[in-house]
């Protein structure tokens, strides 16, 4: 059996076309779905849904972040394979099939899906969202032939269930405190490049900032935990090369290099924000409106 977890918060507009995304997929194998959300916006918008489809089942969360809603759907899933997607994204038409596909071998543990832009590239910001989700794309593709560890996109992924019972409920990345943690267990993480989810990115700067910031977040306090570096400057910046690549035309290498100087900003910010001012990692959790 399957188990579609979808975690949403104040996500009343979007929610309705993540759960039709995942019934458009017409699974053949049993499965259940998921909703789980604090609010009752949300919930009432998911409940129209779960009116016609018995295979829908509505959660109501604590409200105390992802990771706390994750543990509370971990007991109550009955599915051997779990498949995590979020509210306010949605996924393509047999992006499943492909998702489940690599489970057939014993050793994988997860597979991660595809995110990808649907913002706009003639903006700045757009055509930001579109070459970052497009690189890391061509950087899992490498990490698969070259044997390296990668990390499961928090967009959308499956994991087998009994590989993780609970995670530390002030984390902020669980996608990478999950990926990291099917690694130390033996096993392996695949890529589902077919298996599609489309996300709306920040549309100004303001957010964009707010996102990066809490991502990196997560990723030091994985590294304080754990003592693994899932992402750091260094890391970034050996994918230089890959992001000159990208660009196609003058206005878009002029976009380009402005990412380049604003993701070194980036680094800095959380240097200080880590290093000198010591804060509070749970407190850089922040909503980024826009990617609503």
């Amino acid at each position: 059996m399957l188990s579609v977890i979808i975690t949403s918060f104040k996500e009343p507009k979007t929610i309705g076309k993540a759960i039709q995304a995942v019934l458009d997929n017409n699974l053949k194998e049993k499965y259940e779905i998921l909703v789980l959300a604090p609010d009752r916006e949300t919930l009432d918008s998911a409940r129209e849904f779960s009116k016609k489809n018995k295979k829908i089942k509505l959660i109501k969360d604590p409200g105390q972040g992802k990771s706390s809603a994750l543990n509370l759907v971990f007991e109550k899933a009955k599915g051997e394979i779990l498949i995590l997607t979020d509210g306010d994204v949605y996924i393509s038409p047999d992006s499943l099939k492909h998702l489940l596909n690599p489970f057939e071998e014993k050793t994988i543990g997860a597979v991660s899906g595809h995110p990808v832009s649907v913002n706009s590239e003639k903006s700045m910001l757009g055509f930001w969202s579109h070459l970052l989700s497009d690189t890391a794309d061509l950087r899992r593709k490498k990490a698969i032939k070259t044997g390296k560890r990668f990390y499961c996109s928090g967009y959308l992924y499956a994991l087998r269930k009994n590989l993780i019972q609970k995670i530390p409920e002030e984390t902020l990345s669980e996608d990478g405190l999950i990926s990291h943690m099917i690694y130390e267990k033996g096993f392996k993480i695949a890529y589902s490049p077919e298996s599609k989810v489309y996300i709306k990115y920040p549309a100004n700067l303001k957010d964009w900032f707010i996102q990066k910031r809490r991502s990196a977040g997560g990723y030091n306090q994985i590294k304080l935990w754990t003592g693994a570096t899932i992402r750091s400057f260094s890391k970034e910046s050996s994918g230089v090369f890959d992001i000159l690549k990208y660009p196609k035309n003058l206005k878009q290498y002029f976009y380009t290099f402005i990412l380049l100087f604003v993701r070194i900003w980036l680094w800095i910010l959380i240097f200080f924000d880590i290093n000198v001012k010591k804060k509070n990692l749970k407190t850089m959790w922040k909503r980024a409106e826009s990617t609503k």
